[in-house]
């Protein structure tokens, strides 16, 4: 029963991330309460709606200019696959290259997500995650393969987005998780 309890938080960090997230900016700060919402279930902590809307909040102050900056990077990825697939020789190429350099800054956003804690500078969060998943490929690739996973499944069934956006939350705590314990290397403040 106690395995079925961590797929419920996913199902109620899906929930609240995306309604978190419904005003664009606060993309990044929801996406970092949802994992930190998953740790707390994990650690034995508190898991209440209130408790997420105080991480969200304690993550706006820089979390929104990240928001702004991954928004923006994802639109001028989509913009240039748009126009250069259709109308220049060789588009079809930047397409790919638009692709990975698309999936290489949402797993960025992930690790970083998964790294903030409460008081920390998102430039530091940010900067430690872009070294994290260029060092540790293995974790990358997981989290490359739960985004792969979560687009398939929406994609055949697309209310099943709530589940699957906790799924790759936990998957983004397990991979910052996996390879050295909780308090082993907290992040600088």
């Amino acid at each position: 029963m106690k395995r079925f309890s961590l797929f419920g938080e996913c199902l109620m960090a899906g929930l609240l991330v995306l309604l978190a997230a419904l005003p664009v900016v606060t993309l990044v700060p929801a996406l970092a309460a949802g994992c930190a919402h998953i740790k707390a279930h994990v650690d034995g902590e508190t898991t209440s709606v209130r408790s997420f809307f105080e991480r969200v909040r304690s993550a706006l102050p820089g979390g929104w200019v990240v928001s702004v900056g991954v928004v923006g990077g994802f639109a001028v990825l989509v913009v240039d696959v748009v126009f250069l697939r259709t109308r220049v020789a060789g588009g079809g190429v930047v397409a790919v290259v638009c692709g990975v350099a698309a999936v290489g800054l949402a797993v960025v956003v992930l690790r970083a997500a998964a790294l903030w804690s409460a008081g920390s500078r998102w430039s530091t969060v940010v900067r430690e995650a872009g070294r994290r998943a260029a060092s540790d490929f293995g974790g990358s690739l997981l989290l490359v393969m739960s985004l792969a996973v979560m687009l398939i499944v929406t994609w055949q069934l697309p209310p099943l987005l709530l589940p699957m956006v906790g799924c790759v939350l936990m998957a983004a705590v397990a991979v910052d998780r996996r390879q050295s314990p909780v308090a082993k290397h907290p992040l600088p403040r």
